[in-house]
């Protein structure tokens, strides 16, 4: 037991913990799974709170990427565990009672501003206070939070959340001041003299506007504006025929807002397929619970107006697939000859958004701002000027909460290096040994816990849509996984090769024989040639994609040569490793 920092064991951890590697936050999945198994919902909360600062929230409306990396939902296994929602269920079922994480570091006298309230800008700010430093955060609008108050409408993600998570952050000793506009209140300039380091985290407030014929006509919005107006202002009802453009989150918030604000028609329409579209499980579904047609695999090419000046209508044309872009994405090809239009009273552009840098001094524009706005330093946490420093949205362009997360993470570490002169805190695999998982064969066949909703005809604009797995679901749904984070390994040496093992395994896979095992320069296991005969069964090796995690290969072990051991990563202080 101990920590270990050599490269196979990170690659340990990376090929093994799939669903952890493939969160931007680094989240430690398979702990707060096993937590909430056991009913231990404050234990899950903390876990997420320290890995990804808002715990609640992302348990409402994360992008999901580790699911469709969790080893349960690979060819054969059925469905992956539902990770988002056991997440929320660290909070529903939990206390509630706000929690103030403690400092890592004792004060450092040095002061930080961060401009910009969202995900990265808080994230960033919790963790520096943490580290032990002063930090101030900057937002132009009246409340923080930026796009979870902005853009993410009340129907899926209670405001009282936001208010609880954003005020853990507060307790750590985050000050922040709102209703103050860097680059108009306060100049980037005087902020910079001001402070030890500035983090510009303001996220892609800057539309993305089609520049097509008619563009001008009354009743077509960007959808980022729709949403705040929506939910930070007054919001009017709507009326006739509601088309939004897009096939992203905002456009399923577009379109799901429209429908409570009284729109008799609305409808999505997309310029690729739904293979394509980036949208959470479910949410496609929810369209159709909520009567809204979707249309893929068309593109506007124009709108038609009225005599008074408002559109009536959009020209489209269909769409095919071509080639992939930049991103790996098909770009799609308009068709020659296919137009048509759709009736529209209003229009909902759903269409991207970019970093809008205007608010950037002109002495620190060549430094920092390149063609079109997009920073010069591209996603990357440093800049030309050495006290600024970038998080989120901001430097990577419009991406998910989680990804911004990540971003504002690695951030806040490489500002405490730069204001410190030290690497202070450091990765390690923290590996313990551990008598049992207490998992069950049962477990892999228990179905995916369906997540309850209430009734379409109750669904208003502040009404929660998902309401919550009660505590058996969620622990039956937290049983699913397969702990991925426990290592079952034979000791070779010390194997008299009984054979016992392979006779009680549950998976045909999961213990192998195997003639020979493949390593590279570091000691990392590259892969294995399987045995074939008596002749050439050297040794057995358990299959990490394989195992269950179950034991019972080493509650049947005669000589204990099959050890288990929990192995988790974790950011320690560089002191405590060395």
């Amino acid at each position: 037991s101990g920590y270990a920092n050599q490269p196979r064991d990170f690659d340990w951890l990376e090929k093994n913990i799939p669903c952890q590697t493939a969160c931007p936050a680094e989240t430690d999945i398979p702990e707060y799974l096993a937590a909430i198994s056991r009913g231990d919902y404050v234990r899950a909360y903390k876990i997420n709170l320290e890995d990804n600062v808002f715990p609640a929230i992302l348990g409402r409306v994360c992008s999901r990427p580790c699911e469709p990396e969790c080893r349960h939902g690979w060819e054969g296994n059925g469905d992956p565990v539902a990770i988002c929602f056991s997440k929320r269920s660290s909070d529903d079922l939990g206390n509630q009672e706000p929690v103030v994480m403690p400092k890592i570091f004792s004060d450092s006298g040095k002061k930080i501003a961060v401009v910009g309230s969202g995900v990265a800008g808080l994230t960033a700010a919790r963790n520096l206070a943490l580290y032990g430093h002063q930090v101030t955060v900057y937002e132009k609008h009246s409340t923080p939070g930026g796009m979870l108050n902005q853009g993410i409408p009340e129907f899926r993600l209670p405001r009282e959340l936001i208010n609880r998570e954003i005020g853990q952050i507060t307790a750590c000793g985050v000050e922040i001041v709102c209703s103050t506009e860097i680059g108009k209140d306060i100049p980037i300039a005087q902020l910079t003299a001001d402070n030890d380091a500035v983090i510009l985290a303001a996220g892609t407030l800057r539309p993305n506007i089609l520049d097509l014929p008619g563009a001008e006509l009354e009743g077509i919005r960007h959808g980022l504006d729709f949403l705040l107006q929506t939910n930070e202002f007054e919001h009017e009802q709507m009326h006739g025929h509601v088309v939004v453009i897009g096939g992203g989150f905002t456009a399923m918030d577009c379109s799901r807002t429209a429908f409570r604000l009284g729109a008799g028609k609305v409808g999505v329409y997309y310029r690729r397929s739904t293979n394509e579209m980036l949208v959470t499980p479910g949410e496609l579904e929810a369209l159709e619970e909520e009567n809204i047609a979707m249309e893929t695999m068309v593109s506007p090419v124009g709108y038609v107006g009225d005599d008074q000046g408002r559109v009536k209508a959009i020209r489209f044309t269909r769409t095919e697939l071509g080639a992939p872009d930049e991103n790996g994405r098909r770009r799609p090809i308009n068709i020659e000859g296919s137009e048509f239009e759709i009736p529209a009273d209003w229009v909902l552009l759903a269409t991207g958004q970019y970093p809008d840098t205007d608010f950037i001094d002109d002495d620190f524009r060549p430094d920092l701002v390149g063609d079109e706005q997009w920073l010069v330093s591209g996603e990357a946490h440093v800049t030309g000027v050495e006290k600024i420093f970038i998080a989120g949205d901001f430097a990577m362009g419009a991406s998910t909460l989680i990804d911004a997360i990540g971003h504002a993470k690695a951030c806040a570490r490489v500002v405490d290096k730069h204001l410190t002169g030290e690497t202070r805190l450091t990765d390690v695999a923290l590996i313990e040994d551990a008598e049992t998982t207490g998992r069950k064969r049962e477990m892999d066949d228990i179905p995916l816990q369906v997540m309850p909703t209430i009734p379409v005809t109750e669904r208003k604009l502040t009404a929660e849509v998902e309401t919550g797995y009660l505590e058996a679901a969620a622990g039956e749904e937290a049983k699913r996984c397969y702990l991925c984070h426990f290592k079952f390994e034979i000791d070779n040496d010390l194997c008299i090769y009984c054979d016992g093992c392979l006779r009680v395994k549950p998976v045909d896979n999961c213990i192998v024989k195997v003639k020979e095992m493949t390593y590279d320069d570091d000691g990392r296991i590259t892969g294995y040639v399987r045995s074939t005969n008596a002749m050439d069964y050297n040794l057995l090796y358990i299959d990490q994609n394989e195992c269950i995690r179950c034991g019972a290969c080493a509650d049947v072990c005669p000589v204990e040569c099959i050890p288990v051991q929990k192995v988790n990563k974790r950011v320690v202080k560089t002191s405590d490793v060395h």
